[in-house]
């Protein structure tokens, strides 16, 4: 290893010294699982904005979109980042006040509770129902941040792919299990800046050793269908392929994702004054579409870079573009090694930022909602937290076998993750939320149903072609909506006390 790599490495290890000590000085004031899952209620708007916004960008925002770009243009990347830009606002704007007052009336310290007690469903089969939903789409969803992890240390510093995402699952996981929630959400404001300077440092350097913006604007114009966003460019035959409006409608559907979030949901849940929203709303908004839009670029600019022969793009690894950018940026001394290390703490910012919400959500849902509600077991304090940190160390292990293809693309397992919890909860927490006529067996039905038809359209009906081959999360999520609105109609409408309660929070 030489001394720009070295220098590279003792930067990684500071910032991730720095994450550690926040867990362990989070660590006492633990007092109870509200503490543990929610921070006691008490977080603040900026805290709340950024982390909703940094736990939702996983290494996507910084590997899986630039990626994107860089190989087939603004298209994909475009329709996606503006459906995932408007779900971002719409989410905040009619979803965070009243979930977060309803909530705090009916006691819910996470979503799948959320459910269980907003239609007083006394057996906790719903909480139950979309804890394992919650588990097993999150597993797949930590799975690729860890393969960001692997992929960045291997393509670094030659460190063997599995043993670089081992050893990032394990910092993740102890600084989670150590501080909860208080300490994801600290992390993960750390992260959301640390994620803003690695966009601008090398955006920057991209688009100066490209040779300018207008050098970097003429390589993409150069490219057939590159800059367009009604086509792809197709790098294999250099042409245009036309791009259907179904496919831009499919890829805005990515908005819908964001209702039916848990990890982002329960931010909402957390802040300590529902008036203090306003400004996590704003806040959320402009970064996260500013993170986007430059994140798109790099992958423009990194096309250029390798146009000119500065950097190489083997086959396939397109989304490496940031790091490969990186490793040259790094090349100039020890403060451009530093910077370096800042930009790649940045990916990592990016994938812990995410994982550890997914799995202190997950490890919510089994401790709380599976164990206690579902099966009626009686844990202390003590023994609720002790099954939680359990089920963040095992949801680990199992996401590093998922991940161990270091072949896999993280776009794509993102892609898959976010149309599962979407399709599945989304509907369910809107109409929850806004249609007091909603039943515990609609709600079940479109959960369920939601869920169930991702993997139907993924492996079977998209393989039709045609109008079939659009993202799974519109149908799914679809047939979610119907079908919660036609079982509860059918079904017997909720008692007085449930429309009294729904009424009640309801009021502006």
């Amino acid at each position: 290893m030489n001394s720009i790599n070295i220098v590279i490495l003792l930067t990684i290890l500071a910032y991730m010294c720095l994450l550690i000590g926040v867990g362990v000085y989070n660590a006492k004031k633990n007092n109870n699982s509200e503490d543990f899952y929610l921070g006691g209620r008490k977080m603040g708007a900026l805290v709340v904005a950024m982390s909703a916004e940094a736990s939702d960008m996983s290494s996507w925002l910084l590997m899986g979109l630039p990626g994107v770009a860089y190989l087939t243009g603004l298209a994909d990347a475009f329709w996606t980042a503006a459906g995932l830009a408007i779900g971002t606002y719409l989410n905040w704007l009619f979803t965070s006040r009243r979930l977060r007052r309803y909530s705090e009336k009916i006691g819910a310290i996470t979503v799948p509770t959320f459910f269980a007690k907003r239609f007083h469903d006394e057996r906790n089969i719903i909480s139950a129902i979309s804890a394992v939903i919650i588990v097993i789409f999150f597993v797949v969803y930590v799975a690729s941040g860890f393969s960001a992890c692997g992929k960045l240390f291997n393509s670094l510093f030659g460190l063997n792919y599995m043993t670089g995402m081992i050893l990032f699952a394990v910092i993740i996981v102890v600084y989670t299990i150590a501080g909860g929630f208080t300490t994801v959400a600290t992390n993960d404001l750390i992260q959301s800046i640390v994620m803003s300077i690695a966009l601008v440092s090398i955006v920057t350097f991209g688009v100066t050793t490209a040779g300018g913006m207008g050098a970097v604007m003429d390589n993409a114009k150069s490219l057939s269908g590159y800059l367009s966003v009604s086509a792809i460019h197709d790098a294999v035959t250099k042409t245009a392929i036309p791009y259907s409006p179904l496919t831009a409608v499919g890829l805005l559907a990515w908005g819908i994702g964001y209702f039916g979030m848990p990890h982002i949901l329960v931010r909402f849940m957390s802040i300590e004054d529902e008036n203090k929203l306003t400004l996590s709303r704003r806040v959320a908004s402009i970064w996260v579409t500013f993170a986007m839009a430059v994140a798109i670029f790099i992958g423009i600019v990194g096309l250029a870079v390798a146009n000119t022969g500065a950097i190489e793009v083997p086959e396939g690894q397109n989304e490496r573009i940031i790091i490969i950018l990186t490793n040259l940026l790094s090349q100039h001394g020890v403060l451009t090694a530093i910077l370096g290390g800042v930009i790649l703490a940045g990916i990592l910012a990016a994938t812990m930022s995410t994982a550890d919400s997914q799995m202190l959500v997950a490890a919510s849902g089994v401790s709380e909602n599976i164990v206690q509600d579902f099966f009626g077991k009686k844990l202390s304090e003590k023994q609720s937290l002790m099954i939680a940190r359990g089920t963040i160390l095992a949801i680990a292990v199992i996401a590093v076998f998922i991940a161990k293809d270091p072949n896999s693309s993280i776009f794509e397992i993102v892609s898959f993750a976010w149309a599962g919890m979407g399709a599945a909860f989304a509907g369910v927490v809107i109409c929850a939320l806004f249609w007091k006529r909603t039943t515990l067996q609609g709600a079940l039905a479109g959960m369920i149903s939601g869920g169930v038809m991702v993997f139907v359209w993924k492996f079977g009906i998209s393989k039709l072609g045609g109008i079939f081959n659009i993202y799974e999360l519109l149908p799914a999520f679809l047939v979610s909506l119907a079908m919660i609105i036609i079982v509860s109609l059918a079904t017997k409408a909720p008692d007085q006390s449930i429309i009294d309660e729904f009424e009640s929070v309801n009021v502006k």
